[in-house]
């Protein structure tokens, strides 16, 4: 999606943000991220926040919402704001995280605040009065007919684990943001989307796995419905490879194939 600046806002929409968080005295466009028509971090009279938004007639501006609300339930995101729209735009602002981008590699104390963060979220239920498919449901094209129970849960899950996700702030908290494809998903689906961007990080399978089994929901789930996961997830990647292949996906499709092979074969 094209970037927008904040400078090529409509004066009005500049105005309505500056009732909440007073005279912006400068704005910088985020160099990451692809879904946003908007998303910038804002210097005003009040301190730093991130702003995303998009026009009111963009077919995905319902996501915005989405986001919205989530957060206002998720552990460790950024604290929500404002919500607002004006002149046909829909804009959110959030509490600015300081932080850096974490490192998953093995070895990294980054990876115990993972399995912190990890740990916080899969202790959160779903939101029920927040209407969203569960991931069985979206992930229907990559698991086998007859979905086990143990794969329809209803816990809050973050679904994208990317290290651009993840904030490691001055206190050692990983903070996870963008929570924009949030579902209702087993306690440990984050955990085992985790342990793909671990492989692809450096860790082994039998590493990343280690590293899971510290998450007390992952390391309870029934080893069966990982399994069929881990496989639902090498699907997923080859599928997204072959019809929108971007440059982070062949690394990430060869990590799914390295745990799906350490899985071994799907029990019937």
């Amino acid at each position: 999606m094209e970037r927008i600046s904040w400078h090529d806002l409509p004066a009005a929409v500049q105005r309505v943000v500056e009732r909440h968080a007073g005279q912006v005295q400068r704005a910088e466009t985020a160099s990451h991220g692809v879904m946003s028509r908007l998303a910038c971090t804002v210097h005003a009279r009040s301190g730093r926040l991130f702003v995303k938004g998009t026009q009111l007639d963009d077919p995905s501006a319902w996501v915005y919402r989405h986001e919205a609300q989530v957060t206002r339930h998720a552990p460790l995101a950024p604290r929500l704001l404002w919500e607002v729209e004006a002149d046909g735009w829909l804009l959110v602002g959030y509490e600015y995280v300081d932080g850096r981008h974490s490192d998953l590699a093995p070895g990294s104390p980054d990876v115990g605040s993972l399995v912190r963060t990890l740990t916080a979220v899969s202790e959160v239920p779903w939101p029920e009065t927040l209407r969203k498919k569960p991931l069985h449901t979206r992930w229907a094209d990559f698991l086998p007919d007859g979905v086990p129970t143990g794969l329809q849960g209803r816990s809050l899950s973050h679904t994208d684990m990317s290290p651009l996700n993840m904030l490691i702030s001055a206190d050692g908290r990983l903070r996870l943001l963008d929570w924009a494809l949030a579902c209702p998903a087993p306690a440990w689906a984050d955990t085992a989307f985790a342990v793909l961007r671990l492989i692809s990080s450096g860790h082994s399978p039998e590493q990343a796995e280690a590293v899971a089994r510290q998450v007390p929901a992952y390391r309870h789930a029934d080893p069966s419905d990982v399994g069929t996961f881990a496989h639902a997830v090498l699907v997923a990647w080859e599928s997204m490879e072959r019809t929108d292949p971007l440059p982070h996906r062949a690394a990430l499709t060869t990590a799914a194939r390295s745990w799906a092979t350490y899985r071994g074969p799907i029990k019937a």
